[in-house]
């Protein structure tokens, strides 16, 4: 089982962290919880979001709308979704970014290495 880190309370600190961490890191700071149903199936809380992933906006102006993600960045921790887009001044689309504590997974686009994932994790808590 892996223990966790202690973390500081204090938004300076959480802030530094997120800044200073390097780039591969990021990928664990763009876990996102999955749907209650997707939960039963695999036995896991929440997943990475990728690219094709379906999924609920649970904050903001854009609340309960489902949208498929269009891109995922790494380094800014930022989720971009279909439905989630403003017009500039210009009339045109521009997307906006959704930290992934604001989403919830719905559907999982499955490839090979996903499963492996999957099939890694739910071994891991004993879940068969």
């Amino acid at each position: 089982m892996m223990t966790k880190k202690p973390s500081s309370k204090s938004p300076r600190k959480q802030r530094r962290r997120i800044t200073q961490s390097p780039l591969h890191a990021h990928k664990e700071m763009l876990r996102c919880r999955l749907d209650e149903m997707l939960r039963e199936e695999y036995g896991v809380r929440s997943m990475v979001i990728r690219k094709g992933d379906l999924v609920r906006i649970m904050r903001g102006q854009f609340r309960d709308t489902e949208a498929k993600v269009t891109r995922v960045d790494y380094r800014e921790i930022r989720v971009y979704v279909d439905a989630a887009t403003t017009a500039k001044a210009d009339g045109k689309e521009a997307p906006i970014p959704l930290h992934p504590s604001n989403l919830m997974i719905v559907k999982l686009e499955l490839d090979n290495d996903r499963k492996r994932v999957l099939e890694r994790r739910t071994a891991m808590m004993g879940v068969e």
